[in-house]
């Protein structure tokens, strides 16, 4: 470290250049506000340079693959098809390209951002330090997001392995992609993978996609399968190892292993606190994050906020981004919002598409009595029937009246949630959700068909037919 740094005073340093660190280096920026933003990788994060960006890219391109296979279920005939990995590569490169320019330096010092490029660690519970300055700060906010989670599997350190930050990049096209874990990144690189010719293999302690909806997650199963995946659930790896040929997993009830030419490390993520010598900063940790109160505010030093993966409440490029303006709102306009304040939405981008907000089916009977589900089913949407995609449905979860939570499965439904998740933001009833007008014929109709679902036994019960019978004596 060099003993003579620059001094610098600022309104808000923020350590992370991801999502929620240049949401809040920007809204603190054209507040007014002196704001210093230290990144000592690339600008962006994670979601763009290795996570959301490039894997929806990927996912676009085995998509069109797909596209072309089932064309003649349409009259459309197409033959040899071929896929260029180098090509492939560069559809994934130009994304990032095309987007970096939001997130890069020059524009955030256009807005009046001071942006230092190295690593920053804490020398006090106001001070932050890097190689070449020290920044005093009414307010840092921590957002160094979080990383590949590498499990203590036996022969893993002497293995080459990928992770999200180096499966983009490969020279070649796997041809076989093992992958250890089947959450929505295993689950979103095995079907990109299959799909653009390499053969692939999922191996997971449990069930894929735990946090879905089960009867969903079970159709994503199924449909992934019906692709060539093979999927090991509820499997207990002993370990790994590799020769010139192949890389080896053993698991405990297999007598041979599992033998690929890559491995896709996908079993969770990790957050981000080395180096930033929080013990300095009076900062209290875990092994998972740092402590937090639903406020995102430190609970031993209420200088310092965290945002993000690194506050431990979900790994979501958009929930950093609601921190953000948690962050926001309540350090400079004095509100009372808080990190749960609204219901967190979920996607994985595999086809058909899955997407779930608020409680599952089985969280919320273990929580509340009086449940129901309302289901509609993409087999009678008249859109989804014209386009032959009629895989999934909307499904409801209802307690007195109120949506608790939803799981939509089927083309399109990381947009289709979101109606929902207006509903359940504003705490209006399931009732609004059929008090609209439709557009005809979209997909996002069946949110209003499941809700007008839920009240079918009464509109068209006994009752309300006896009051009809009544009411039609008047003229």
């Amino acid at each position: 470290m060099s003993k003579n740094r620059r001094t610098i005073n600022a309104d808000l340093v923020v350590i992370g250049a991801g999502s929620a660190g240049l949401s809040v280096a920007a809204g603190a920026a054209m507040l007014g506000l002196n704001v210093v933003l230290y990144e000592q990788h690339k600008m962006g994060g994670d979601c763009l340079n290795y996570g959301c960006v490039p894997s929806k890219a990927l996912l676009s391109a085995a998509k069109s693959v797909s596209d072309i296979r089932q064309a003649s279920k349409y009259g459309v005939t197409v033959s040899d098809i071929k896929v260029e990995w180098s090509e492939v590569k560069k559809h994934i490169e130009q994304a990032i390209k095309t987007i970096e320019p939001v997130d890069s330096q020059e524009r955030f010092e256009g807005l009046g951002v001071t942006v230092i490029r190295e690593s920053a660690s804490f020398a006090d519970p106001e001070t932050i330090v890097s190689e070449t300055t020290s920044t005093r700060a009414k307010r840092i906010v921590i957002a160094t997001g979080s990383q590949a989670f590498i499990p203590p599997i036996k022969g893993i350190e002497k293995v080459e392995y990928l992770t999200n930050e180096t499966i983009f990049s490969i020279d070649v096209l796997p041809k076989h992609l093992v992958i250890l874990g089947g959450g929505p990144i295993g689950i979103e690189m095995a079907q990109a993978f299959i799909r653009l010719g390499s053969n692939v293999t999922v191996i997971d302690l449990a069930g894929i996609l735990p946090r879905s909806d089960q009867e969903h997650a079970k159709i994503i199963s199924e449909s992934l399968r019906n692709e060539g995946v093979e999927i090991l659930e509820n499997q207990s790896i002993e370990k790994v190892s590799r020769n010139k040929a192949s890389v080896s997993v053993w698991l405990k009830d297999r007598k041979d292993p599992i033998k690929g030419s890559h491995l896709l490390v996908a079993t969770g993520r990790k957050a981000v606190l080395e180096g930033l010598d929080l013990e300095a900063g009076r900062v209290d940790y875990d092994s998972s994050a740092i402590k937090v109160s639903e406020r995102l505010r430190s609970k031993s030093n209420p200088r310092v906020w965290a945002l993000g993966d690194v506050a431990g409440q979900g790994q979501f490029t958009h929930l950093a981004g609601w921190h953000a303006s948690v962050f926001v709102r309540r350090a400079y306009f004095k509100q009372s919002v808080t990190a749960s304040s609204l219901p967190l939405p979920a996607v994985t981008y595999v086809q058909p598409e899955i997407a779930q907000i608020g409680m599952t089916e089985s969280s919320a009977n273990e929580k509340y009595k009086n449940v129901s589900t309302s289901i509609f089913p993409f087999g009678e949407n008249d859109r989804a029937i014209a386009e032959g995609k009629t895989a999934g449905e909307v499904k409801l979860v209802i307690n007195k009246g109120n949506v608790i939570g939803a799981s939509v499965i089927g083309e399109g439904a990381g947009d289709i949630v979101q109606l929902i998740a207006v509903a359940m933001s504003n705490k209006l009833k399931v009732q609004a959700l059929t008090n609209y007008i439709s557009p005809y014929p979209t997909r996002a109709e069946a949110v209003k068909r499941a809700a007008s679902a839920h009240f079918t036994d009464f509109v068209f019960g006994p009752r309300m037919k006896r009051l009809v019978s009544i009411l039609n004596r008047i003229p």
